[in-house]
């Protein structure tokens, strides 16, 4: 299985995949989008997206020795893992991570950020809400100057509807141990089949 864990910058991605780690067994491996290959100078949508293969292709690799890829670290949203080409040929689970605005805008202070860029970061923020609950919310957002190999059409005209359901963790009050310890426990309950995810099947028009 592929386990996605998505969201805006400093919503705890990273935090979330190197603390859930070391809580996870040996069946879990763990990547972003610099583990999976070198950072070209300037990033462009499109090679976000072909990376966003090559996680794909490492999660089909590792589901044939019995293991699953726990994919954190970037603001990749489930529309563009579910577009990869080879991504019929895996379950797909996806989880937001969020943050209430203040808690947001506070992060982004600290780290430092531009304050000309903290608009576009809350803009994302408030797209990837609505991605989660309905594909059809802005598709551009992903599919402008995207990597033409993508397959949009396996949602862009879907419906909202529990097909498309996610499971979104606040982490607003948690600390970083907790948000590990929440994405570990999303990942064990999916691989149980106990949170919503896309399976095989999903991937056919209906």
């Amino acid at each position: 299985m592929l386990l996605l864990v998505s969201g805006a910058s400093c919503v705890g991605k990273t935090t979330a995949r190197l603390h859930a780690r070391h809580q996870l067994d040996e069946s879990f491996e763990t990547a972003e989008l610099f583990t999976l290959g070198a950072i070209p100078a300037v990033p462009t949508v499109a090679w976000r997206q072909q990376q966003v293969e090559v996680a794909v292709r490492r999660a089909i690799d590792l589901e044939a020795e019995g293991k699953h890829l726990l994919f954190a670290g970037d603001p990749v949203p489930v529309g563009e893992v579910l577009a990869a080409p080879s991504a019929d040929r895996i379950v797909v689970a996806a989880c937001l991570l969020d943050v209430d605005e203040q808690t947001h805008l506070d992060r982004l202070a600290r780290r430092g950020d531009p304050e000309e860029l903290v608009p576009l970061h809350q803009g994302f923020a408030t797209w990837l809400r609505a991605h989660a609950t309905d594909p059809g919310h802005v598709p551009e957002a992903v599919t402008q100057d995207g990597w033409s190999d993508m397959r949009w059409e396996r949602w862009t005209d879907r419906s909202p509807g529990p097909e498309w359901a996610m499971t979104v963790i606040d982490t607003s009050p948690l600390t970083p141990e907790q948000v590990g310890a929440e994405v570990a426990s999303w990942c064990r309950r999916a691989i149980a089949g106990a949170a919503p995810c896309f399976p095989a099947g999903w991937f056919e028009r209906p």
